[in-house]
């Protein structure tokens, strides 16, 4: 008997719906980032990371609380069928075939094994999903190594070794200590560059005729490199940053890598020798008075000489051994020294040119972070940054700090562009209040510090929020640095000077 009710109609598609996302639940699991622990003939061997399927069992979260096993590769070795080799209570290592994965992993289940390992044939790891056709109640856990990997335990095999694996998912901590180091280092450098000329300034008691005499060279020579960055200047120097990221994304490789790293060295040692020397010489004005003449230089300060080689011997070092555990040190050394000195060569001289140059870096930062791989297939920004197409070797142009509570490792990074950008706007925002003989309170300079330092834990909290998903900084710094200055000068009355403001036209070349 068939009844013809809206109502009944209505609870069966309800059932129905229901039923369907019972089963689409089962084939939508969280992803878990995977640890194979490995043993080759009782001696432990690499440890191989992995990433789960979207089915199949969980994995534990720490190593105890699971299992080793043998690690077999079934015959055939795709797994698209029933193997004709003893499966029972082995973990299958799978090659890619013809048919899907949840077949694969049907068919080693069916066999007795405890766990599937599927081997990529890339590098890249990626969420091994449900076929449409195929729905099958997988109960063992599934998991995926890079080509490498599963090389490696090809070469265990023909070898006629025994291997044996143990797979584990440790989650990474909500919150790891290392982002707070990063925002110092980041927060420091930008009051570092701003506060620079106080701390360096020569003391009031220093009277000696000789030495007034080097401080003001020095002075007029540091005046005379000072370039004021204009309305033009700004809109080039983005387009130019995009064009060389374009060209850094199709054509990077591992020699344009070492270019970058030696204009980094180079950048690094001018900066780093310039850091020591002006706080060496605030300290001790008479180190830098005995001198030594060079044919090609003229005459040189020993100290300074000596200084420079350090940096040099430094730079040399670091660029050796970047690939090291503690490589991170010496990169944030010459990156904080170079971002000082940049920040004292390079001014805005108003709120009118920060308003362009931040409102171009902010479009650019966010245009190369998530809207270029609609165009290119890949985050353009990010890919450059991590050094994809160059061995996984990142360009040395950010700061990092290693996240060592974290059992998969890796650093936080910022690059230096996130400090640069709102930097230069907090270095005017000093220097205007120092002009206009404002106080702490009344002044720019302590709130845009604030700002900056709000805008990323802001960034981090969308870098948790987005998975670890790269964040373009300048997203959440622009607004909390560009709009306090205007938002602050619009209640006290001075937007207008500040949006004109002009230091001395006359001292400086623009860019």
């Amino acid at each position: 008997m068939i009844l013809h009710s809206p109502h009944l109609a209505a609870v069966v598609l309800l059932f129905l719906a229901f039923a369907a996302a019972a089963e689409d639940d089962s084939c939508n699991h969280t992803v878990q980032l995977v640890k194979v622990k490995n043993w080759v003939d009782g001696k432990e061997g690499d440890m191989f990371n992995a990433m789960s399927a979207t089915f199949g069992s969980y994995l534990p979260q720490k190593p105890d609380q699971t299992v080793t096993a043998p690690a077999l590769f079934p015959n055939p070795t795709d797994c698209c069928s029933p193997s004709t080799s003893k499966l029972s209570g082995s973990v299958a290592l799978c090659q890619r075939g013809t048919c899907d994965f949840t077949a694969k992993a049907a068919s080693v289940q069916s066999g007795g094994a405890t766990a599937m390992i599927m081997i990529n044939e890339s590098e890249d790891l990626f969420e091994m999903e449900c076929s449409n056709t195929t729905r099958e109640n997988i109960s063992i856990p599934v998991v995926m190594i890079t080509k490498s990997a599963g090389e490696a335990f090809n070469n265990f095999f023909k070898s006629g070794t025994r291997v044996q694996v143990l797979l584990y998912a440790p989650t990474r901590p909500v919150v790891d200590f290392s982002v707070a180091f990063l925002w110092f280092m980041a927060v420091g450098t930008v009051i570092c560059a701003s506060l620079w000329s106080d701390i360096t300034a020569a003391p009031d008691h220093f009277d000696s005729p000789k030495g007034s005499s080097r401080d003001e060279t020095v002075k007029d020579d540091s005046d005379n490199e000072i370039i004021n960055i204009d309305v033009k200047g700004a809109i080039i120097f983005v387009i130019t940053a995009s064009t060389f990221l374009v060209l850094l994304f199709f054509f990077m490789s591992s020699w344009f890598i070492w270019v970058l790293i030696i204009l980094f060295c180079i950048g690094g040692v001018e900066g780093m020798h310039n850091c020591i020397v002006g706080l060496t010489l605030r300290k001790c004005p008479n180190c830098g008075q005995k001198t030594v003449n060079f044919p090609l230089f003229g005459e040189v300060s020993v100290f300074s000489l000596a200084v420079l080689i350090f940096c040099l011997a430094f730079a040399v070092i670091w660029a050796a051994t970047r690939k090291g555990s503690f490589s991170w040190f010496g990169q944030d050394v010459l990156g904080i020294c170079l971002m000082i000195t940049v920040l004292q060569l390079a001014r805005l001289p108003n709120i009118k040119v920060a308003t362009v140059l931040l409102c171009c870096a902010f479009v650019y930062d966010i245009f190369w972070v998530f809207i270029s791989p609609v165009i290119f297939q890949k985050s353009v920004m990010i890919t450059v940054a991590r050094g994809d197409k160059a061995g996984g070797e990142a360009i040395p142009m950010l700061l990092r700090f290693p996240r060592p509570s974290d059992p998969w490792g890796g650093y936080d990074m910022i690059g230096f562009g996130d400090i640069l950008f709102p930097g230069l706007l907090v270095s005017f925002t000093r220097r205007f209040d120092k002009d206009n003989d404002k106080g702490v309170l009344n002044g720019y300079f302590l709130y845009l510090v604030i700002g900056y330092g709000i805008g990323l834990c802001f960034t981090y909290l969308g870098l948790y929020m987005m998975n670890g998903h790269g964040q373009p900084a300048l997203l959440y710094l622009v607004p909390c640095t560009l709009g306090v200055a205007v938002i602050l000068g619009c209640i006290r009355g001075e937007l207008k000077k500040l949006w004109g403001y002009n230091e001395d036209p006359s001292s400086s070349p623009e860019v």
